[in-house]
């Protein structure tokens, strides 16, 4: 009997590899507590197990004790992750033919929200840095400039931290949307576990942000495509943002999802506290080993500037090694040494800690990475296939022009043509890579060289590029 999935990931599990990548609970036996009750409790809306979409039992209960853990007035669950919470909560803030700023390194699921409300879109970009070739945060004052000259704007959506770990200043952000009277949406997929570490950056909530949506699985021990929803002002609309909850969510919510929620908040809220703590600590310690190799390179709380850096993830390792591209140290980490990073990209390798890994598992990446540093002193390992200076150039930072505003320009006849014939055609589609699943390119957007050459170096390195097609060489969906 054929199972290709199934057998996919056993393959996966023999393979032992030390995961530094999502979900949070890393694979570990602390889910073992109902490992013989799985089948058992998935269940549906029966008596005693309450409705997701009209709580009144113990969905509700545990919604409240979300909310108060996380310091937020209402919190919803959502079993179709942040992408469901982030429809609901744009849904919510902003009716068809609205206009909304965004941040334009946004995660794909914030345009699918444009296309779906038929918004407007003005965009704030974030900074980037040269010097460490990365996109940084977003300038409060270009926030405020963007509602000074737009004053329909109705909502601004905020994605913090960015997948790197890179915070912007919220709380500044807050009060600035406030200024304009305007509302406040934070995408914080990657910042469910600020709430339990002062050690760590200050949450959406706290900052005073009106709602925000958590990935509780990426760095908490849930099950993965289980989110929160949580609101922070009495801004926000409850009973409009309840019923789009239940629209942009299944009609069967799985309990296991839901359960997991609640195991995640009751264990981070006991002894997950002290492990998280201790982990920062010891990675801390890690990354100020691994900055004296010469040959690596560390981004972390370090290159806060205050301004386009706030603050930074302390559980996120940003790993550059001299004269290795972050691709190529993905692969050399897994192959060699059954290391799995969260992702890589031309420069750096991601690994993504989270309160179940072990010092042990710390150790050893670390070992990898100077291993891989001495190695590179002893031989020429082929670096990625482009020069990163020229690159920088090339990113800082991707701009494309708004030919059509993106809901038309989803719904315009569209033809494919090879991507080398693409320049100065109007984007059909979105080019998104795969992690972080921030777009390039949007529908209605111009293409240009530079965006090509990036796709390019993107595919020859076997980067996972959504929106792209292959039939005699990469093709794109133009607009005719």
């Amino acid at each position: 009997m054929k199972m290709p999935i199934l057998q996919g990931l056993k393959d996966y599990i023999k393979q032992k590899n030390i995961r530094f990548h999502m979900p949070g609970h890393k694979g570990k036996d602390y889910l073992k507590i109902w490992s013989d009750e799985v089948c058992k409790i998935d269940v549906t809306e029966i008596p005693g197990t309450d409705n997701l979409y009209n709580p009144k039992g113990i969905i509700l209960e545990s919604q409240e004790l979300a909310a108060k853990v996380f310091g937020a007035k209402k919190t919803f669950f959502s079993v179709n992750g942040t992408t469901g919470g982030i429809y609901a909560a744009i849904s919510t803030v902003a009716n068809p033919g609205s206009e909304i700023l965004i941040q334009r390194n946004s995660h794909r699921s914030v345009y699918n929200a444009v296309i779906l409300n038929n918004l407007k879109v003005k965009y704030v970009c974030p900074h980037y840095s040269q010097k460490d070739i990365i996109t940084t945060g977003v300038n409060p004052t270009d926030i405020e400039e963007s509602l000074r000259k737009h004053d329909n704007i109705k909502a601004v959506v905020i994605t913090n931290p960015s997948y790197y770990g890179i915070c912007s200043n919220i709380k500044e952000i807050a009060s600035i949307v406030h200024k304009y009277k305007k509302i406040l949406v934070v995408d914080e997929a990657h910042a469910s576990h600020f709430r339990f570490s002062n050690k760590l950056p200050m949450t959406a909530i706290e900052a005073g942000a009106d709602i925000t949506i958590q990935s509780t699985h990426k760095t908490l021990p849930a099950f993965t495509q289980s989110s929160m929803i949580h609101v922070g002002t009495n801004n926000i609309n409850i009973q409009k943002l309840s019923k789009m909850v239940s629209i942009f969510q299944t009609t069967s919510p799985s309990y296991l999802l839901l359960a997991s929620l609640d195991l995640a908040r009751a264990y981070m809220e006991n002894e997950g506290r002290d492990k998280l703590n201790q982990i920062i600590d010891y990675i801390k310690d890690s990354t100020s080993y691994l900055k004296t190799l010469n040959e690596v390179k560390i981004i972390d709380s370090d290159n806060i500037n205050y301004k386009d850096i706030y603050d930074f993830d302390a559980t996120k390792l940003l790993i550059h090694v001299n004269g290795l591209g972050g691709f190529n140290l993905e692969n050399i980490l897994r192959n060699k040494y059954n290391i799995q990073l969260e992702m890589s990209d031309h420069l750096y390798g991601l690994a993504l800690c989270s309160v179940f890994d072990d010092m042990e598992d710390i150790d050893k990446i670390v070992k990898a990475i100077e291993d891989i540093s001495k190695n590179l002193r002893q031989r020429q390992i082929k670096s990625d296939k482009l020069n990163l200076s020229y690159l920088g150039n090339i990113l800082n930072y991707i701009k494309p022009k708004i030919e059509i505003p993106l809901y038309q320009a989803f719904h315009r006849e569209k033809k494919i043509i090879n991507i080398h014939k693409s320049i100065g055609f109007i984007s059909g589609g979105f080019i998104i890579p795969y992690p972080p699943g921030i777009p390039i390119l949007c529908p209605g957007e111009i293409i240009t060289s530079e965006i090509v050459e990036y796709i390019n170096f993107l595919n020859s390195n076997n980067a996972n590029v959504l929106g792209l097609l292959e039939n005699n060489g990469v093709q794109i969906e133009v607009i005719i």
